[in-house]
């Protein structure tokens, strides 16, 4: 067999896994030869993938349930800008089952099993968007003939993974398209577009877990919405989306440890007497402000004598009249 041109998309993947006509080191040969080799696949299967019962379903939609809730605007919103493409949008669970989704029920995604429950995850159905961007946790596109099974090779799927408020893999955001894009800059805007939302979703369940703490950008966030640090009244650290954490190197161990915000926040240096004195200032203008710039409520709210909040306005340099 060794030098044959391979007739059949079957043969293309499994001459690849066989290193027959080209070395598995790509990341698309790499998932070939996973799913032939690991997971006992056959690229010429045709069936379609199997479907969660109704109960199944409605279960692996009440796991998600809260995440799944905000997700739906911005989900709505990216569908809104592929659907003319022969898109459809699906959030699936960290299994790989679509537990929501906008345009999937035509019958073209419907014949493909792109569907409410249908089983995605790659040790399934192979190489596939949802499947692969889930097993590699990354996001990517899986374009048309890239598919380890042949029936899939009409499908161009691009993927996301969604990350939950622990910066835990928790779902994927998929856009996939059953005409044929060969723009290569068309398909960049769909990633582009689907990255977003990907990043708004993840932003939106963690505002909506941590509803009662103060939520702030990390220094380095850029245009990365999803970077997110959760802080509570005594400016610890108390919550981290998945980019925050990678960035400024958090765990759930140095959050369990009480990790003080200003360590992250402030210039390395910067602390010390510093520190203190700009968190009493800090407390005496919240107090001056919420008290109208009158010193006496001021002085009551902070449980302090008039006299003694006036003493401490002018060694901190703080006015009640800004």
């Amino acid at each position: 067999m060794e030098g044959r041109i391979p007739h059949t998309h079957t043969d293309l993947v499994r001459s690849v896994v066989q290193n027959e006509i080209a070395p598995a080191t790509s990341a698309i040969a790499a998932s070939w030869r996973r799913s032939m080799t690991v997971y006992g696949l056959d690229p010429g299967q045709s069936r379609a993938p199997d479907v969660l019962t109704e109960a199944e379903l409605r279960q692996a939609r009440e796991e998600l349930e809260p995440l799944a809730r905000v997700a739906q605007a911005p989900i709505d919103r990216l569908f809104g800008a592929v659907a003319e493409l022969g898109c459809c949008v699906l959030l699936t669970n960290k299994d790989g089952v679509p537990i929501e989704g906008r345009g999937a029920d035509e019958a073209v995604f419907q014949g493909w099993g792109l569907r409410l429950g249908a089983m995605w995850s790659e040790a399934r159905e192979g190489t596939n968007g949802i499947g692969t961007c889930l097993a590699e946790a990354r996001a990517l596109t899986i374009h048309r003939d890239q598919h380890f099974r042949a029936r899939h090779t009409g499908l161009s799927c691009t993927v996301a993974p969604i990350y939950d408020h622990q910066g835990r893999l928790a779902a994927a955001l998929d856009v996939s398209c059953g005409r044929e894009i060969k723009s290569e800059g068309l398909i960049g805007l769909v990633a582009v577009a689907l990255a977003d939302a990907a990043r708004a979703i993840e932003a939106l369940n963690f505002r909506q877990f941590f509803a009662d703490a103060r939520i702030v950008l990390s220094p380095s966030a850029g245009r990365n919405g999803a970077s997110l640090l959760a802080v509570d009244r005594h400016d610890l650290i108390i919550g981290a989306t998945r980019s925050a954490r990678l960035e400024l190197d958090i765990s759930d161990a140095r959050i369990a440890a009480q990790l003080p915000a200003v360590d992250l926040l402030l210039p390395k240096g910067v602390g010390g007497e510093a520190e203190l004195v700009d968190a009493e200032r800090g407390a005496v203008r919240r107090a001056l402000a919420r008290a109208e710039g009158n010193v006496s409520a001021a002085a009551k709210l902070l449980g302090v004598s008039r006299a003694t909040l006036h003493r401490k306005m002018n060694k901190l340099g703080v006015s009640n009249t800004h």
